[in-house]
């Protein structure tokens, strides 16, 4: 299993995601999370796929134990919102 390195694992906006330390989203990257779901949103792509085993592993920084799935999701929306600005 591959470790994010990233410097999103110490956003501070990824503290406002709820905690999650159990199930398929165990101690993945939420801010990999953010940027897939980002890119997404950004192409307004309808079907989703998360993909949560693909995302690498972190324990460092903001991202500790917040939801991946939280972090998809608003990553789509904020893509969804940019993709209307270009």
């Amino acid at each position: 299993m591959s470790i994010c390195n990233s410097r999103h694992r110490h956003d501070p906006t990824f503290e406002t995601l709820p905690l999650d330390q159990g199930g398929a989203g165990r101690h993945r990257c939420c801010g990999c999370a953010y940027e897939r779901g980002y890119d997404l949103g950004l192409q307004r792509e309808e079907l989703l796929n998360i993909d949560i085993e693909s995302l690498p592993e972190s324990q460092a920084g903001t991202v500790r134990h917040r939801s991946p799935h939280a972090a998809f999701a608003m990553g789509y929306q904020d893509g969804i919102a940019a993709s209307y600005m270009s």
